[in-house]
């Protein structure tokens, strides 16, 4: 695979919010994936769980002690969900099943692949590092609810500094080793340590502004967080 190809996790909470499918969104999205697919790009696209995955696991601890497998298990099947659906909107240019095992054989001609959740133990982070190295992809793109990453809570503290740039010993000192479900991290320690160990590179920008997407995807200047 050349560096045409981009690697996108995108956070399940700009798809699902709480209030329900962000429709108008997609059809941004969509337009956007195209719009870059007719410059020669090519895209992994891993989706994560948003609402979805909580919503069903708050409901079954309200009713029941969760044992975490069936946490994990509850936020996977959302992911994979997500991923059909994305699968769908893409279909005229994507591989027509959603990939769920990252270590796993898979080929494809097509400018689109979406991948989802693998299993109990490992985040959609975690998968979208995987898939870079498979596909020799050095650019992860992860789209969030936050537009950077922040020296502190930028929610809590007014005068949180937003980071442009981070090496990853610094980033993996600010989420620190350990990942469970529904962790509310810029990007998954695990996958943090593995993309450190590999050499990659990973993006943190807003979700929602698919113009800064572009001029990530497009070398330009953007706002967001560059770990290396």
């Amino acid at each position: 695979m050349s560096n045409s190809l981009a690697v996108i996790s995108i956070g399940g909470s700009i798809v699902v919010p709480k209030t329900g499918i962000d429709v108008e969104y997609l059809k941004k999205f969509r337009a956007t994936i195209h719009e870059l697919i007719k410059r020669k790009r090519r895209f992994v696209i891993v989706v994560g769980g948003g609402h979805t995955a909580r919503a069903y696991q708050q409901a079954a601890s309200s009713i029941v002690k969760l044992n975490p497998e069936d946490v994990d298990w509850i936020g996977i099947h959302s992911t994979r969900l997500n991923g059909h659906l994305l699968r769908a909107l893409f279909r005229d240019v994507a591989l027509h099943r959603v990939v769920k095992d990252p270590t796993k054989p898979v080929r494809w001609t097509e400018s689109v692949l979406i991948a989802a959740g693998w299993k109990p133990g490992w985040s959609t982070d975690y998968v979208a590092v995987r898939l870079a190295r498979k596909f020799k992809a050095k650019q992860i793109v992860n789209l969030t609810n936050i537009d950077a990453v922040y020296d502190k809570d930028p929610s809590r503290f007014d005068d949180a500094e937003p980071y442009d740039v981070l090496p990853w010993s610094d980033f993996r000192k600010l989420v620190g080793d350990k990942w469970s479900p529904g962790m509310n991290a810029p990007f998954d320690p695990i996958a943090s340590k593995l993309a450190q160990k590999w050499g990659m590179e990973v993006t943190i920008a807003g979700g929602k502004d698919l113009k800064n997407l572009k001029n990530i995807l497009t070398g330009k200047k953007f706002k967001g967080t560059r770990i290396s």
